[in-house]
């Protein structure tokens, strides 16, 4: 089944270690990255963390608002907004929330 969804998501550029989180709020993903915001890094450091959280390709992902803001509106291209919340906060080994990526 094919699906495309949107959500938001506030960055945090360089962090002490990557973690994603849900916002108290239950609509925002909360996204630590290590890397600094220069040159996309944090961009693509937030994509990789979602991708393999999530257990999509990179390539289904896409930020379609907030390039160059912390605020940011990501589409995803396999997958329905519930089902990407429910990914990140269920745990796996090896992506848990707060484990370094």
């Amino acid at each position: 089944m094919s699906s495309r969804c949107t959500f938001a998501v506030r960055i945090r550029p360089r962090a002490k270690r990557d973690a994603i989180n849900i916002a108290a709020d239950g609509t925002t993903v909360l996204v630590s990255v290590t890397a600094p915001p220069v040159d996309n890094k944090a961009n693509g450091q937030c994509i990789r963390l979602l991708a393999k959280k999530t257990g999509c390709p990179r390539s289904s992902f896409s930020i379609i608002k907030g390039e160059h803001c912390r605020d940011k509106v990501i589409a995803c291209e396999r997958l329905t907004v519930e089902e990407v919340f429910e990914r990140l906060t269920t745990t796996s080994p090896g992506v848990a929330k707060g484990i370094d990526g």
